[in-house]
C-alpha cells in the first residue's frame, strides 16, 4: 500500500503559472484556480501567480474571477499554464438579486440597482445603510444624528409615498423579510440589490410601497479555507461648530453695557466640556471560509467599541454570523443554514440634544460651586453635571436563525422551504443620584430610577416551487410560485421611582423607593401582534437573449386592516428589448449593449399600527362606587374602521441600460411616475354618531414622478495605470393630490413644529395639489427704524405681526426637498495603490435655521447668544418670528471619503494579500447655508428642512466631525 501511495503521488503533478488581464498584462491577485472535476484549488496572490498540485488524470484547469469570463485550459506536459482573463465588458451578464430568486442582469426588466462591496463608503459604517449613501440614484439616505453611534438612518426611495405610513424600503436579509440592520457588518455583507420601481417590488405586496433593499452576505467557496481579518481605527474631530460667543466676547459685551448681566469672572468652554477628544473607534472582524464541492461555510466573529464625539455616547458591539451550505443526492438536495447574533451595550445619555443649554449658557460662569459641587440653577441644566449624576445605559441582544432547503425534483423544476426567526430584545435603565440637578429639582433630592425592557419576534415560513425550462434553444421561460406566512409580535414593560435613601441600587432594585406604596411610582406595559398571509408567483420570458417579459402577482391579506379590506391584490408587468441582438444594429460596433425597459406594478403599504381598524379599550378617570371603593372606569379609545384598507401605489417605469466602446462607458436611466392612492390619515368625525371625534381612514392621493441617471466610465485602462468614473443623479417631485373625499374634509395640513421659545406653530404647511414639504408662513417685509419686524399682507402692504391673518396673508415660502441629488465616485489605480475620491451633493432645497431664530436674536439675552445677534441681525429689537428671513438655501456638496490604500506584495503560501489604507471622511463641505451641517438635515417624510433643536420630532443637532481611519485588510 506504501509503495502503490508513492507510486501515485509521482504521478501528480505542480502546476505554477501566471494570471494577467487582457489587455493590458495586469496581474490578477485572487482569481480562483480550480482542477476540474475535483476540489483542489487554490487563488493568485498579489503578483498573479498561483501553484497547484494537480492530481493524476486531471488535464484541465478552470479560471474564475469576478467582472472576467470564465476560461479553461487543457494542461500539455509543460508544467507551467499562464493565461490572460478577459474582462466581462457588457456588465450585463452578471447575476442580480431579485425578489424570491435571481436573474442575469441582460434579462432584468425592471428598474433595479446592484452594488456591490467594491463599491461600499469606506468611512466605517455605524449602521449597513451607511455603505449605500450617495451610490443609488433615487435612494435617499440621511443620518439625521449625525455621528451618533447609537442612531440609525432615514430611508426614503423615489420620494413621498405615505403620510401616515411607512415610507422606509423593506430590507430583505439573506430572504428574512424585515431583517434586522443591527446583525449587519460592514465585512459580512456581498452586495446590496435595490428593487426600485412597482414592477421589481410587486412580489413584496403589501410591504414594498417603500421599494426593496435586499442584502446579501458572504459565503464561503470551494476551495483551500480562507482566512479574512478587517480592522480599522477610526479618530473624530469637531467641525462646523455654530459661532456662538466666546467667553472673552461675551464678557466684553457685559463691560460695554450690551449684556445686562454678572461677569462670574470665569472663561469657560461649556461645549468643549461635553466633547470627547480622546474618542477612538475600533473594529475588528475575523471571518473562515472554505468548503469543497458539496460543503462550504463562512463563519465570522466581529468585535466594536464605538466612541461618540461626546462624552457619555457610546457603543460596544460584539457578535457572529455563521452560513453553511451542503448539497446530497446526486447534487439533487440543497440546504443553507445561516446564524446571526449581536450583543450591544449603549451608552444613551448623550444625544446632542444636551448641547442647546450649554450653547447659551453664561460663559463667564463655571459649572463648580467655589466648594467644587455641581452649580445649579433653576432656568438651565447643568449638563456636565448631568452626564456624571446620571446614567442611561442600553443592553440588547438581537439573534436570527433561518434555513432554506432546496430539492430538484426533475429537470428544470425545483422545491424549497423557507423559514426564520428574528428575536430582539434589550432592557434600557438609568438613574439620578440624590445630588443631581434632576433629582434636587423634581424629586425632592430622593434620587429617580427606571427600567424599560422590550421583545420583539418575527417568524416567517415560505414554501417555493420553481420551474425553468427552454424551447428549441430559443424561448427561456422561468415561473415560480409561492406562499409566505408572518408572524410579529412586541411587548414591553418600564416602571420608575423615587424617594431612595442612598445611591447604592441605582435602577436594580425599583421596589427600594419609597414611592411605590403611595401611589406616585410609574408603571405601564404593552403587548401587540400581527400576522400576514400571502400567494405569489412570477413568471419570466426570455427569447434569445433579445425580448423579454416578466409577469408578477401576489394576493396577501393581513390582520392590520378593516373586516371588509383583508385582502388585497398586487399585479405587475414589465418587458424588455435588447437592440444590440437586433441585426439592424450589427455595424454598430461601438454598442455593445442597448436595451429598452417598461413596468407596471401595483404594491401596497402594510406599515401601520396594529388594530387601527378595531375598536381599542383604554383606561379612564379613577371614580368612587357606592360601595365606598375607587374603582378604574374603561371605554372605547378609538373608532371602529371596518372599511379600513391598504394603500396602492400604481407606478409606471421607463429605462435604457447602455454600454459603450467595449465597455468603458455604461449607464441607465429611468424615467417613473407613481401615484399612491388610499392613503391614510386622521379626520375628525361627529359625536354622535361616532364615539370618539377621529377616524384613521383611506382618502388621499400622492404622486410622485422623476428622472435617475447612472453613469460608469473607464478614463484610462493601462497596464500601470486605470481610472474610473461613476456618477449617480436624481430628482423627483412629490405632491398631495387630493386630501378629502365627500365624507372626509381637510383643506390642509401642517407639519414641522418649530419648537423652542413661544408658540410659533408649525413651519410646513400642504394643500390639495402642492408639493410636499412647502414651508408657509409670514413674509419678510424689513424692519422699522427701531428694529421691529415688519411683514407683507396679501395685497402688498407692510404691517407689523398683530395685523398679519394667517389664512389670508401666509403664503409658501420656499420648498425643503432637494430638488437633485448628486455623486461623484474617481479611482484610481497605479501598481499596488489605489486612490478614491467620493462626493455628493443636494440642490434646489431651503432650510429653516431655527438656531439663527433663537439664538441669534438679542431678546435671549442674557443668555448666550449667536455673533450673528451683533452682526447680520445687529438692527433686530423685537420678538421671536417664524418667516422667510430665516429660510437660507441649503444646497451642498460635499468631499465625503478620500481613501488612499496599498496593497503590499507578498511572495509567501502564508499572506494571500494585505491591504493598508487611510480614509478622511467628511472633509469639506461647500454651502451656502450658514448653520449646522446640512447633511445632517431631514430631507425625507413631511416635516424635512428644519435645523436644529426641533420639539415635535425630536431632532438633535448632534456636532458635526471631520474623520480619519486607518484600516488593515489581510487574507491568509
Amino acid at each position: 500500500m506504501l509503495l502503490s501511495s508513492l507510486w501515485a503521488f509521482s504521478q501528480s503533478r505542480t502546476i505554477t503559472g501566471k494570471v494577467t488581464e487582457n489587455p493590458g498584462g495586469t496581474p490578477l491577485p485572487g482569481v480562483s484556480v480550480q482542477v476540474k472535476g475535483t476540489g483542489k484549488g487554490t487563488q493568485t496572490n498579489t503578483s498573479g501567480v498561483y501553484k497547484l498540485e494537480v492530481p493524476q488524470g486531471a488535464n484541465t484547469l478552470v479560471f474564475t474571477f469576478v467582472g472576467y469570463k470564465k476560461e479553461e485550459v487543457v494542461l500539455g506536459a509543460s508544467d507551467n499554464a499562464n493565461i490572460a482573463l478577459t474582462a466581462d465588458v457588457t456588465g450585463l451578464k452578471d447575476v442580480v438579486v431579485v425578489g424570491y430568486g435571481t436573474q442575469k442582469k441582460s434579462e432584468v426588466t425592471s428598474a433595479i440597482t446592484s452594488v456591490s462591496a467594491a463599491d461600499f463608503r469606506q468611512s466605517g459604517a455605524r449602521n449597513a445603510m451607511d455603505l449605500l449613501q450617495g451610490k443609488v440614484a433615487g435612494l435617499t439616505i440621511t443620518r439625521t444624528g449625525g455621528t451618533n453611534p447609537n442612531t440609525g438612518v432615514t430611508i426614503q426611495l423615489r420620494g413621498v409615498t405615505s403620510l401616515t405610513g411607512s415610507m422606509s424600503p423593506l430590507v430583505v436579509i439573506d430572504g428574512i423579510p424585515g431583517g434586522n440592520l443591527d446583525l449587519l457588518q460592514q465585512d459580512d455583507i456581498a452586495s446590496f440589490s435595490v428593487l426600485k420601481d412597482g414592477s421589481a417590488a410587486a412580489i413584496y405586496g403589501t410591504q414594498a410601497n417603500g421599494g426593496v433593499i435586499i442584502i446579501t452576505t458572504k459565503r464561503g467557496k470551494s476551495g483551500p479555507a480562507r482566512v479574512d481579518y478587517n480592522t480599522y481605527f477610526r479618530k473624530e474631530y469637531v467641525q462646523r461648530r455654530p459661532k456662538f460667543l466666546t467667553a472673552d466676547q461675551y464678557a466684553a459685551k457685559i463691560a460695554s453695557g450690551d449684556i445686562i448681566t454678572e461677569d462670574k469672572g470665569y472663561r469657560t468652554d461649556f461645549v468643549d466640556l461635553l466633547v470627547n477628544h480622546s474618542n477612538l473607534t475600533q473594529n475588528h472582524n475575523l471571518a473562515f471560509s472554505g468548503g469543497n464541492d458539496m460543503n462550504t461555510y463562512r463563519a465570522s466573529v466581529y468585535y466594536q467599541d464605538q466612541d461618540g464625539l461626546m462624552l457619555a455616547n457610546s457603543r460596544q458591539q460584539y457578535g457572529g454570523r455563521l452560513n453553511v451550505t451542503s448539497r446530497g443526492l446526486d447534487n439533487r438536495l440543497t440546504a443553507s443554514f445561516n446564524l446571526s447574533t449581536n450583543f450591544n451595550k449603549a451608552n444613551m445619555l448623550t444625544d446632542g440634544g444636551n448641547l442647546n443649554g450649554y450653547y447659551t449658557f453664561n460663559p463667564t460662569y463655571s459649572p463648580y460651586n467655589p466648594d467644587g459641587s455641581y452649580y445649579f440653577e433653576q432656568t438651565s441644566t447643568n449638563e456636565l453635571a448631568r452626564l456624571h449624576q446620571q446614567t442611561d445605559i442600553r443592553q440588547q441582544q438581537t439573534t436570527s436563525g433561518d434555513a432554506k432547503i432546496s430539492l430538484d425534483i426533475i429537470k428544470g423544476l425545483k422545491a424549497s422551504i423557507f423559514g426564520s426567526v428574528i428575536r430582539d430584545t434589550w432592557t434600557e435603565g438609568g438613574y439620578a443620584d440624590l445630588n443631581s440637578e434632576l433629582s434636587y429639582e423634581t424629586y425632592d433630592s430622593t434620587g429617580y430610577a427606571w427600567q424599560a425592557n422590550e421583545l420583539h419576534v418575527k417568524y416567517a415560513l415560505e414554501p417555493t416551487l420553481e420551474y425553468n425550462f427552454t424551447v428549441n434553444n430559443a424561448h427561456n421561460i422561468t415561473a415560480i410560485g409561492g406562499y409566505s406566512y408572518r408572524y410579529e409580535v412586541d411587548q414591553g414593560f418600564d416602571a420608575g421611582n423615587y424617594g431612595f435613601v442612598n445611591d447604592v441600587f441605582e435602577e436594580n432594585n425599583l421596589g427600594a423607593g419609597n414611592q411605590l406604596g403611595l401611589g406616585k411610582a410609574n408603571m405601564g406595559s404593552f403587548k401587540n401582534d400581527n400576522t400576514l398571509i400571502a400567494f405569489f408567483g412570477r413568471l419570466n420570458y426570455a427569447y434569445k437573449d433579445k425580448y423579454m417579459a416578466s409577469f408578477i402577482l401576489r394576493r396577501e391579506g393581513s390582520s392590520r386592516f378593516g373586516a371588509n379590506n383583508k385582502w388585497g391584490y398586487f399585479p405587475a408587468i414589465s418587458a424588455g428589448w435588447n437592440l444590440r441582438e437586433e441585426a439592424f444594429m450589427s455595424n454598430l460596433t461601438a454598442v455593445d449593449q442597448l436595451k429598452l425597459r417598461v413596468g407596471y406594478g401595483i404594491t401596497g403599504n402594510s406599515g401601520i399600527n396594529n388594530y387601527v381598524s378595531l375598536v381599542t379599550m383604554g383606561t379612564g378617570g379613577n371614580y368612587i362606587n357606592p360601595d365606598g371603593i375607587w374603582r378604574q372606569t374603561y371605554g372605547p379609545n378609538r373608532n371602529p374602521n371596518p372599511n379600513l384598507k391598504w394603500e396602492r401605489k400604481a407606478e409606471v417605469n421607463i429605462g435604457v441600460d447602455a454600454s459603450l466602446f467595449k465597455g468603458r462607458l455604461t449607464g441607465s436611466i429611468d424615467v417613473y411616475k407613481r401615484v399612491t392612492n388610499d392613503v391614510l390619515e386622521t379626520f375628525t368625525t361627529q359625536l354622535p354618531p361616532f364615539v370618539r371625534n377621529s377616524i384613521y381612514a383611506n382618502v388621499g392621493s400622492i404622486s410622485s414622478k422623476g428622472l435617475e441617471i447612472t453613469l460608469s466610465g473607464n478614463i484610462i485602462q493601462s497596464k500601470q495605470l486605470t481610472w474610473s468614473t461613476d456618477v449617480a443623479f436624481s430628482t423627483n417631485r412629490s405632491v398631495l393630490d387630493r386630501f378629502s373625499n365627500d365624507v372626509y374634509k381637510i383643506e390642509s395640513k401642517t407639519y414641522g413644529g418649530i419648537g423652542g421659545y413661544g408658540a410659533l406653530g408649525d413651519a410646513i404647511r400642504t394643500f390639495e395639489g402642492d408639493r410636499i414639504g412647502n414651508f408657509y408662513g409670514k413674509r419678510f417685509a424689513g424692519l422699522t427704524d427701531d428694529g421691529k419686524w415688519l411683514f407683507y399682507k396679501a395685497d402688498g402692504s407692510k404691517v407689523s405681526p398683530d395685523q398679519i391673518n394667517s389664512e389670508e396673508d401666509h403664503a409658501v415660502l420656499g420648498n425643503a426637498i432637494p430638488k437633485y441629488y448628486l455623486s461623484l465616485t474617481n479611482t484610481w489605480h497605479y501598481k499596488g495603490f489605489d486612490l478614491r475620491v467620493f462626493m455628493r451633493g443636494k440642490f434646489g432645497f431651503d432650510v429653516l435655521n431655527t438656531m439663527e431664530m433663537f439664538n441669534g436674536n438679542r431678546q435671549s439675552l442674557p443668555s448666550n447668544v449667536l455673533e450673528t445677534a451683533f452682526t447680520k441681525h445687529a438692527k433686530l429689537n423685537d420678538s421671536y418670528q417664524y418667516s422667510d428671513y430665516y429660510l437660507e438655501k441649503g444646497g451642498y456638496m460635499k468631499l465625503d471619503e478620500v481613501t488612499l490604500a496599498y496593497n503590499i506584495p507578498f511572495k509567501t503560501k502564508l499572506i494571500r494579500n494585505m491591504r493598508v489604507y487611510v480614509t478622511g471622511a467628511n472633509l469639506a463641505t461647500i454651502t451656502r447655508y450658514t448653520g449646522n451641517d446640512p447633511d445632517f438635515i431631514k430631507d425625507t417624510g413631511l416635516n424635512p428642512g428644519i435645523d436644529a433643536l426641533n420639539t415635535t420630532d425630536d431632532r438633535r443637532p448632534y456636532l458635526s466631525s471631520r474623520g480619519f481611519i486607518l484600516g488593515l485588510n489581510v487574507g491568509f
